[in-house]
């Protein structure tokens, strides 16, 4: 079995630990959902905001969906000029057999702009 990578990347509407948490969930969710992904195949989870996004740390976002054995790390993404704000990236780390060309990254919000080209082959305008 190959490990694979899933991106995923979402806006947050504001800087509340509400806000942050509700978006990552609906991130992960439709990342579970399109690649089919199980808890015990996730080798690790790795979350990252902008430095704008502080109130709470998106990991937690996994542990209330229930995964509590997947290994999870937050971090704040390098302050370049001009980002995306209020923005959380999702990397996880999956034990599958799925050609990466079949991965299936999910891009929803305003971070939808940052890879429009797996947007047009992925996504409905309605996963959104």
């Amino acid at each position: 079995m190959t490990v694979r990578g899933v991106r995923g990347a979402t806006t947050a509407d504001n800087n509340t630990a509400g806000a942050i948490l509700c978006a990552t969930e609906t991130l992960l969710e439709a990342m579970i959902a399109a690649n089919q992904i199980a808890s015990p195949n996730i080798a690790a989870a790795y979350f990252t905001t902008t430095a704008d996004l502080n109130a709470a740390f998106p990991a937690t976002a996994a542990r209330r969906i229930g995964w509590q054995h997947v290994p999870l790390l937050d971090a704040q993404e390098i302050p370049v000029p001009d980002s995306l704000p209020r923005c959380i990236r999702i990397l996880l780390l999956w034990n599958s057999d799925v050609p990466q060309d079949k991965v299936v990254h999910i891009y929803q919000g305003d971070a939808r702009q940052l890879r429009p080209d797996l947007i047009q082959q992925n996504q409905t305008p309605e996963e959104d």
